[in-house]
């Protein structure tokens, strides 16, 4: 993820949709066809503290590990189950079309979703998740984090690579 002084950029709402979708749940999609480099969606929520995250964890006890938490680089977290909008309900791809870049606006840490290549209409938008947890990664918790995107080199899980 790219951490920089932005300026705001321009998002264009009207292009993409909430619907169901074949990965998992709901998903977002192109209304439209978007330019490669497009920013599609504001990442929204509520900015709380890990220690804050921890204890509303988890939203749905039927679903421990699914969260709309989105990690900052300052050490806090935007919870978009409070004050979030579509960017929650972008699925995870170990072969991603788009991309989260944090940046600074104002001296405030914001998320944006740029698309990575161009995208057809109808088309949904995935953006590798890389979720980073403490501790030695067990098949469980593998399991727990399991992917469902169906690229070709799926890695089978939303974890983050780590380094041998």
């Amino acid at each position: 993820m790219k951490k920089s002084k932005l300026s705001l950029p321009k998002v264009n709402r009207a292009a993409i949709v909430v619907r169901s979708s074949p990965i998992h749940g709901k998903g977002v999609f192109a209304k439209v066809a978007i330019k490669k480099g497009s920013a599609l969606i504001e990442y929204e929520g509520e900015r709380i503290s890990w220690k804050e995250a921890e204890r509303r964890h988890p939203h749905n006890p039927d679903e421990p590990n699914h969260t709309f938490y989105f990690s900052l680089e300052s050490g806090r977290v935007i919870d978009a189950n409070r004050g979030g909008n579509a960017a929650r309900w972008i699925n995870h791809s170990c072969k991603p079309n788009c991309e989260a870049q944090e940046g600074s606006y104002k001296d405030m840490p914001r998320v944006f979703i740029f698309a990575k290549r161009d995208l057809e209409p109808g088309e949904e938008l995935f953006y590798d998740y890389s979720l980073d947890v403490e501790g030695r990664r067990t098949k469980q918790m593998k399991k727990d984090y399991e992917c469902r995107c169906g690229a070709k080199r799926c890695r089978g899980t939303m974890l983050a690579k780590r380094d041998k």
